[in-house]
């Protein structure tokens, strides 16, 4: 039993222990009472009223509660769907700022404040009252105190960061050198093995998908299947505790602040995959967990005329009303939390259009990202935008604000024809090459701002890209109707798995002219888990629910393809050996006068060493090299030293057909010595060119010159 209840303060929100005892607060404008429970191990709750109400945050401070104690409310209050509250005091409520959590829910009718077997009460009527203790999960309080050492940020900056896209689980899950006690967990994920991995390939930030506390769906559940992907969030400041090798209350939050620690000794920021747009609770079907019964019509954005059902611009049942200071208050809350107390270096934001959504269309300017902009916290880390939702005017490519940078949807579509061959697509090709100034420069940003990718976890891996033109997605229990149908994939002649040796060289040979492309492009780079040695989920494009060898690396691989390996580390070699792939300004593509000297940055050749006329761009030919100048970069290094490079030429031959390409004259280089042929397995290449020398360049192919006279 509790001995004392001091008043307490109204901030900070959630259960905050200070080394002598434990503040409680929690937000709710609906309630009528509040009542803090605290929940022993067997089981047993001790109910503490809030007496302490400011500003509608209800709080208290027990000098007698530490870490490891489980905790939740119950928020007494109106159930009314019709005017879009449903407070149901027999649920134990999680903390929507709960920092860890304990258990697992067990999807019965006390999760549900509606008879499940009339399903027509969710949107009125009155709730069975079941309580839920004893079938969710419970909030712990932490202990915030941590030794980190002599850590610091890296800082890398944009145009030399190099993004791997990972998941916790399926990184590490089948890893022969991490302790099996460790695998799929924050400890495996920082194991040397990992980490010796990644800087092989010079990776200098990890994004890990979805490590906030999610919730398994219920109807996944129900199909012995799992929300792998964990876009399914309930607690936006926990780390998941599934992926913690200490299932000790709290364990996995110094779990997490280790791993982290463990990447920046080794020069590595960690970004986090956030999913603010929704949450785990879903419409009006879905169960009552945490933020629906402390204050629904505050946290979600109803719909307009009938405030017993749910706005969706995700697809998932419901979207956060960003329109609320307090929902405002826990994503900034949320994100500062992370990057001052866990240390992470940025964000990449899923389905980032919905929180620009004040009411109906998507507002540049709308006040989520005028917060950001004006945090001194927030405003300084890595803040990457998934710049599209399912609404009505979501896909907002190129239009987010000057901090931003954005997954590049149109760079993805645009390699992705290219290489199979699609006609037209050269111009377009050319434009994402080079940073796409057409979506960055008018709001003043560098072509950093274009994240590059081709594969992520939504979609093929590169290598089904190449190997499969159509989805099979049976496994996930659904017919084959989820995922996209539209992948911009071609299988090189045959569907899925061949014997054949001419399909498995070209296959091979598009998937390190896709890496090549990935990392030879101006803008930052990220690529997707195991792409580098030719991770395969057999044609499945969605495999948010697998969480299975489908889904996991199988790092047996790493031998197989063993010459990809070899190719992938070339290449990320290369761009970072070399700022000129990696340009901080756009290309003008005009002369450049310094002093006595006229050069020019960029310039687009033919086959035969001339310069692409307008009529060559429309033609549908597929072959352009691209000639970089290494003298003519814009920039200072961090000393004021002007930044020179050599001079590369890059030659794309899309032609199924061998181009007989001409070096071209002196006007460019007397001599140029190949730096990497994608028609080799590993990437190398002993060809030398002297000016206005022939040489055949295989079809499907990439080669890459460097001036060397």
């Amino acid at each position: 039993m509790v001995s004392a209840i001091w008043p307490g303060a109204a901030y900070p929100l959630g259960a905050t222990y200070d080394g002598a005892g434990t503040n409680f607060s929690v937000f709710s404008e609906v309630a009528d009472r509040v009542d803090l429970c605290l929940i022993d191990t067997d089981g047993t709750e001790e109910r503490i009223p809030f007496d302490e109400c400011d500003g509608f945050v209800w709080h208290c401070y027990l000098p007698t509660v530490s870490p490891g104690q489980r905790y939740g409310f119950r928020v007494h209050g109106p159930w009314d769907p019709a005017a879009g509250h449903r407070c149901d005091p027999s649920k134990l409520l999680l903390d929507p700022y709960g920092k860890s959590f304990h258990g697992e829910f067990e999807f019965t009718q006390a999760l549900f404040s509606y008879d499940l077997a009339a399903e027509d009460l969710a949107a009125g009527g009155t709730p069975p009252r079941v309580d839920s203790l004893g079938h969710t999960m419970t909030s712990v309080v932490i202990n915030p105190f941590f030794n980190w050492q002599s850590d610091r940020a890296p800082n890398t900056p944009y145009h030399e960061t190099v993004i791997y896209e990972a998941h916790v689980k399926g990184m590490t899950q089948t890893h022969p050198a991490i302790p099996e006690e460790q695998r799929g967990t924050y400890a495996g994920l920082s194991h040397p093995v990992i980490i010796d991995h990644l800087k092989s390939l010079n990776v200098t930030a990890i994004e890990l998908m979805p490590v906030h506390q999610f919730l398994h769906d219920h109807r996944l559940v129900d199909l012995g299947l799992r929300n792998y992907w964990g876009y399914n969030t309930f607690g936006f400041f926990a780390p998941h505790h599934q992926y913690s090798s200490n299932q000790n209350a709290g364990g996995a939050v110094a779990e997490f602040k280790t791993m982290v620690r463990s990447f920046h000794e080794a020069g590595i920021e960690v970004i986090l995959d956030v999913v603010y747009n929704h949450t785990a609770e879903g419409n009006h079907l879905g169960p009552t967990i945490n933020f629906r019964g402390i204050d629904n019509a505050a946290y979600y954005r109803l719909l307009d005329g009938d405030l017993k059902y749910y706005k969706d611009f995700t697809g998932t049942g419901n979207s956060l009303n960003v329109r609320h200071p307090h929902t405002l208050q826990v994503i900034m809350d949320s994100l500062r939390y992370w990057v001052l107390e866990m240390h992470v270096d940025g964000f990449r934001f899923d389905l980032a259009s919905t929180l620009a959504r004040e009411f109906y269309d998507v507002d540049r300017l709308s006040a989520f990202f005028d917060l950001v902009q004006q945090d001194p916290v927030i405003s300084q880390v890595k803040l990457i935008a998934e710049p599209w939702d399912l609404g009505e005017g979501g896909y907002q490519v190129g239009n987010f604000p000057g901090l931003w940078t954005e997954w590049n949807g149109k760079y993805r579509d645009t390699v992705r024809d290219y290489w199979r061959g699609e006609p037209a697509s050269l111009g377009e090709f050319a434009s994402r090459l080079t940073g796409s100034s057409d979506l960055y420069e008018a709001t003043g940003r560098r072509p950093s701002a274009s994240i590059n990718f081709v594969t992520a976890h939504d979609g093929f891996t590169l290598a089904d890209l190449v190997s499969y033109n159509e989805k099979h997605n049976e496994a996930n229990g659904e017919d084959n109707r989820d995922g996209e149908s539209h992948n911009r994939s071609w299988n090189c002649g045959v569907e899925g798995p061949t014997d054949d040796p001419d399909i498995l060289a070209l296959r091979a040979r598009q998937q390190r002219n896709v890496i090549t492309t990935l990392l030879v492009s101006q803008g930052t780079p990220m690529i997707s888990h195991g792409d580098e040695f030719g991770r395969t989920q057999h044609g499945n494009n969605n495999v948010y629910c697998q969480d299975s060898e489908i889904s996991w690396m199988d790092w047996s691989m790493c031998e197989t393809n063993a010459d990809l390996m070899t190719f992938s580390r070339r290449v990320t070699t290369l761009r970072k050996e070399h700022p000129v792939f990696r340009r901080r300004r756009f290309f003008e593509g005009k002369p450049l006068v310094r002093t006595d000297d006229q050069v020019r940055d960029i310039a687009w050749l033919t086959p035969s060493g001339t310069e692409m006329t307008s009529r060559e761009w429309d033609s549908g030919f597929k072959f352009v090299a691209m000639f970089l100048n290494g003298d003519a970069i814009p920039s200072h290094d961090a000393r004021g030293e002007r930044v020179v490079d050599d001079t590369f030429l890059l030659c794309f031959n899309a032609h199924s057909n061998p181009v007989d390409f001409v070096a071209p004259g002196a006007d460019y280089a007397a001599e140029w010595t190949g730096a990497l042929d994608t028609a080799d397995p590993t990437g190398a290449t002993d060809l030398v060119l002297a000016a206005g020398e022939t040489a055949s360049m295989q079809g499907r192919s990439v080669i890459v010159l460097r001036k060397t006279a």
